[in-house]
């Protein structure tokens, strides 16, 4: 018992000899190297490791003739041609070149020492015939890598997990992951852990071992298109038709919100005091999107408050509201004056402007929201009464700003009195509160004045031609404007009558 222990402390402070020496002797070179720049290569690292061998064999005590110790040394030496091929073949051509998979410095170093000890031990074997002496030496290395593999658990715990990763490449950086309830975007993968940036910009070190342990959402992978889903609730009472269009005209305006594959929603849940809607939508980047909730969730409430949808309280929640209806001049003697100095109602009574706005709504259009888009079916006219708002065209793919809207303007009267499809999209560069007058409405009103259709035909006959630029061709005659004049009129009377069933 006391002989084998003997053995063993022998045996650990020979491969303790044989290591340390080996790395004494390299970082003695290394520091020469820096410091005096003296270059040592091959030959020294080929030194370094016969004097490490040496200084094991004199720990241990080993007694052998030279020509013992010349081919001890020359086999050892060989091992340096092994390391070297892996180097070249395992580690550069195989997992660097054609896995593209970087290996860290430091695993080269360990296998290549590991190479160096298993030498150690044939040679002791071999060489020496020492087998009593190398049943000690195995006992003791044994010994020796249960410590070491101890102590360096985690690190080589990490160090594997690392190579796993780099190999099976489940992400790579600039990724975005979802890591348990984490969001990041992939910023460095090295040998050890790796390196998330979050929304918030607060960076994040996770080992590759608790990578490798938890179930990771890749959400660039196969391509950086991906779904998120949001939650809002709406009442019982509105339709749920009703509800999804606005959630969708909510969702599809928001910068960052893929147009393919559109937006869907949901009927999710019939809650206790709502039915509950989920939002689905497609980014391709995931760093923006606390900006685009924050839209979706801006637009919904403008939308809803458009449409008298309401966002209930919980039930568990005791809310006494008292309705108060709303005051019949709000907004409307500002839409009556800027309607009674536009041409186009020039022919109507001031009683008949006061039922036309009467019987207008009043919306909010917030921030960025489109009121109307170039293209879409229209039947009615707004009146912008505070806010500002950008026109902008469609023109070879791109968007062309034409004009800017404030309060007191009036647009979309083509589409109210003639069904005409919307000629540019209107968008609100700050919260806007407008007036919409609808076909209904104005069509009660011309049945009540049927002679005013003339004036409106004229009048939008009129506008045509400036627009087209009749009026203002100095080569046309008298009799040619007169002509097209009459021509024009007589067809948007037609288009009226057709129109409001006249």
């Amino acid at each position: 018992m006391f002989a084998l222990l003997f053995d063993t402390q022998r045996v650990a402070l020979t491969v303790g000899a044989f290591i340390g020496t080996f790395f004494v002797a390299l970082m003695f070179g290394r520091l020469l190297k820096r410091g005096t720049g003296v270059q040592l290569g091959v030959l020294y690292q080929l030194f370094c490791l016969t004097l490490a061998f040496y200084a094991a064999l004199a720990v241990y005590g080993v007694q052998a003739d030279w020509r013992n110790h010349v081919g001890a040394a020359a086999i050892l030496l060989s091992t340096a041609l092994i390391v070297a091929v892996v180097n070249r073949y395992v580690w550069d051509w195989y997992f660097e070149k054609r896995k593209q998979t970087p290996i860290p410095h430091f695993l080269r170093e360990v296998v290549g020492g590991l190479i160096f000890l298993v030498a150690l031990l044939l040679v002791l074997s071999v060489g020496y015939h020492a087998e009593r002496q190398l049943t000690g030496l195995l006992a003791g290395s044994g010994i020796a890598v249960i410590i070491l593999g101890i102590a360096g658990q985690n690190l080589f715990s990490g160090i594997i997990a690392g190579m796993s990763l780099q190999i099976n490449r489940p992400y790579k950086v600039g990724d975005w992951l979802k890591v348990g309830d984490t969001y990041g975007e992939v910023r460095e993968i090295n040998w050890r852990s790796t390196r998330l940036c979050t929304n918030d910009s607060i960076y994040l070190d996770i080992p590759n071992n608790e990578m490798v342990a938890r179930t990771i959402t890749n959400l660039s992978y196969p391509n950086r298109t991906h779904f998120m889903r949001l939650q809002i609730n709406a009442e019982y009472s509105a339709p749920p038709n009703r509800v999804k269009e606005a959630l969708m005209r909510a969702t599809i305006q928001v910068p960052g919100v893929e147009k393919d594959p559109p937006p869907q929603i949901y009927v999710s849940e019939y809650a206790d005091s709502a039915i509950v809607y989920q939002i689905k939508f497609a980014m391709t980047t995931h760093s923006g999107y606390y900006e685009v909730r924050d839209g979706i969730y801006t637009n919904a409430w403008y939308e809803f408050r458009r449409r008298n949808i309401t966002i209930p309280f919980p039930q568990r929640t005791l809310h006494l509201e008292r309705k108060t209806s709303r005051p019949a001049d709000e907004g409307h003697d500002e839409a009556f004056s800027i309607l009674r100095g536009e041409p186009l109602f020039q022919c109507l009574s001031d009683g008949q402007i006061g039922n036309l706005v009467g019987q207008s709504d009043l919306n909010h259009f917030g921030r960025g929201e489109r009121v109307i888009e170039e293209g879409d079916d229209g039947d009615s006219m707004f009146i912008l009464l505070q806010g500002s708002a950008r026109v902008s065209v469609a023109k070879n793919g791109s968007t062309i700003p034409v004009a800017t809207l404030r309060s007191g303007d009036c647009f979309g009267e083509m589409s109210l009195l003639t069904g005409e499809k919307r000629s540019a999209t209107v968008q609100a560069e700050r919260d806007c509160y407008i007036m919409e007058i609808g076909k209904e409405v104005m069509g009660a009103v011309i049945r009540e004045s049927p002679d005013c259709m003339k004036q409106l035909s004229e009048l939008l006959a009129k506008r045509r031609m400036e627009t087209e630029g009749i009026l203002k061709d100095a080569a046309s005659s008298a009799a040619d404007h007169a002509a097209r004049q009459r021509e024009y009129t007589a067809n948007f009377l037609n288009r009226l009558k057709t129109f409001f069933a006249l």
